[in-house]
């Protein structure tokens, strides 16, 4: 595919990915193939690229005869990092945020116990070199910069946990950690307590502290969704 190629395929896979999980479409909607390719101005062989993709993501199923039909919200691969980003740009996003934000409470916890553990000299080393440069960026709004080392701090921490299932859940809270930041919902500067216990968590992990670990990881997912009660409630 070329990069035109590739672009239109972006494009149209998010207006509809967008559209379905924002529930433009509800279940049981046929989109008809010749109406997406007239309505996007593109080929029907970018739509049905579109389509396998949306059919891997079971957000919906080819059926012969019938086209195109959009499945219930209980069938969604609703761990793709995709459809965590298209519902949080939706209308539902605070209820999504409470969702996958209690699904961290219950996993990071456990896997950072682990990665006390289990961690490697270097994945201890990057673990700290990821929460100094937290600190550089918790101040003077650079929520981006932040972003960037919160996501690689959570990324190690699910790694050196050693549990391959705990390692896969790193996009997904990438995700999460995204739509926080460019959806607003975090302070212009991160709270300097949750900042605090990132360091903390770091030497921790180096230390080999499981218990400390855990216990600093409940903070840490105790005070954002405390923050979710403020700014998405």
């Amino acid at each position: 595919m070329t990069t035109e190629g590739r672009g239109l395929h972006t494009q149209v896979l998010d207006t509809l990915g967008l559209a379905i999980t924002a529930g433009d479409y509800p279940a049981g909607s046929v989109l008809r193939t010749d109406e997406v390719a007239q309505r996007f101005d593109v080929s029907r062989t970018v739509v049905r690229e579109v389509v396998r993709v949306l059919e891997s993501m079971r957000l919906v199923e080819s059926r012969r005869r019938v086209g195109v039909t959009v499945r219930p919200t209980e069938e969604w691969n609703v761990y793709d990092p995709r459809v965590i980003r298209w519902r949080l740009a939706g209308a539902d996003r605070p209820r999504q945020l409470r969702s996958l934000t209690v699904l961290r409470s219950a996993i990071e916890p456990v896997a950072a116990s682990l990665a006390a553990v289990n961690a490697t000299p270097e994945q201890c080393a990057a673990l700290t070199r990821e929460a100094i440069g937290m600190v550089a960026t918790s101040r003077g709004h650079q929520l981006e910069g932040y972003l960037e080392h919160d996501i690689a701090f959570h990324r190690i921490v699910l790694n050196a946990s050693g549990n391959e299932m705990f390692a896969r859940l790193g996009d997904v809270v990438a995700e999460v950690l995204a739509g926080r930041t460019h959806h607003h919902v975090m302070f212009d500067d991160p709270d300097p307590a949750a900042v605090t216990l990132h360091v903390q968590l770091a030497e921790a992990v180096r230390e080999g502290d499981a218990a400390r670990a855990e216990g600093l990881t409940k903070q840490i997912a105790a005070g954002a969704l405390e923050e979710l009660d403020v700014l998405a409630p």
